[in-house]
């Protein structure tokens, strides 16, 4: 789906604005790294396109839409989020890949568990589909983000939203993340908050913010390329560390 913000504003309750006039497009099947320091507006703005809070000002569109006129059900059909917290149940594998949807065939849900590289980890499982899982304390930090991985490509959403964590996984872990996100990300639009200097290369776009407010956006290799630009003075600066 092609993504539009609409001189957006939100505010906590009473409190002051936390996004300021955010304005961006993202075409379908395009890939938006999104940047900023912490409490600089990027989770609230993902908060607003899952619609735990309203705009106070402006729009989101989905496919020229206000997401807004759409019911809760079919927006989030749409959109897949992973983030840094995966919640694991105390519940069979079957039912922590499926969300305790029963129509989901078991041979659907093993090939995806292969297919993003959890076949191994499936294999070793006493009762397979049927073994209960102790919640977040079964599975280890990368197993838990491809069990999320696993969800997504279940759901098949158009438009997915990626907190970047694989930094703090191991080595095996990461690549297997890595693995699964490049193929999540192929033919869907997508939003990575990017901690990483690694991930931007999967972006299409940039858009840095900053206390709420958008202060750069455009091309990901156009700005990467610019040395005024802040993009490419965040990656002189940060090396091969984080970015944010």
């Amino acid at each position: 789906p092609k993504l539009s913000y609409e001189a957006v504003d939100f505010a906590y309750g009473a409190g002051p604005q936390v996004l300021n006039g955010i304005s961006f497009e993202l075409e379908p099947g395009q890939v938006l790294g999104l940047l900023g320091r912490t409490g600089g507006g990027k989770t609230s703005l993902i908060r607003l396109l899952c619609r735990l809070h309203d705009p106070s000002g402006g729009a989101i569109r989905l496919d020229g839409r206000d997401i807004r006129e759409a019911g809760l059900d079919q927006l989030r059909r749409r959109i897949g989020v992973v983030g840094q917290d995966v919640l694991v149940f105390t519940a069979s594998v079957r039912d922590n890949v499926s969300l305790f949807d029963g129509s989901v065939a078991d041979a659907r849900i093993v090939e995806v568990l292969g297919d993003i590289g959890l076949g191994p980890w499936l294999a070793r499982q006493p009762r397979v589909l049927d073994t209960i899982v102790a919640g977040a304390a079964g599975l280890s930090a990368g197993e838990g983000q491809l069990l999320a991985f696993a969800r997504i490509f279940l759901k098949d959403p158009g438009l997915v939203v990626l907190d970047e964590a694989s930094s703090r996984l191991d080595p095996a872990a990461d690549r297997l993340v890595e693995r699964a996100m490049d193929r999540l990300l192929k033919s869907r639009s997508a939003i990575i908050i990017a901690h990483r200097l690694e991930t931007i290369r999967r972006a299409d776009r940039v858009l840095i913010l900053e206390a709420g407010r958008v202060v750069e956006q455009g091309d990901r290799a156009a700005l990467a390329a610019d040395p005024a630009s802040r993009l490419a003075r965040l990656m002189a600066a940060a090396g091969d560390g984080a970015l944010a």
